[in-house]
């Protein structure tokens, strides 16, 4: 069975649409500073649990001194350096 679109069916449609919109954006004024603030809430307890401070492994006035390794290691698999000159 076909069926055909009415112009009242297709205003229907439309006032169902701007109702739903309507009605959604009125509350979500309603609502979008308590959603804020418990986003908020959320977003400091997980930045809290990040940032917290871990206990010192070491004693207080204990020193250690760690040695940064040479990083300075010739590449011999390069090759030679050969000089050259232009020549013209």
């Amino acid at each position: 069975m076909l069926q055909t679109a009415s112009i009242i069916g297709l205003l229907k449609t439309l006032l169902i649409f701007v109702l739903v919109y309507s009605i959604f954006k009125y509350l979500m004024r309603l609502f979008a500073p308590y959603i804020m603030k418990s986003l908020a809430k959320k977003a400091e307890a997980h930045f809290r649990t990040q940032s917290a401070p871990k206990p010192p492994t070491q004693k207080e006035g204990e020193i250690t001194i760690d040695k940064m390794p040479n990083s300075k290691s010739s590449n011999n698999s390069v090759g030679e350096y050969v000089d050259y000159e232009d020549v013209e």
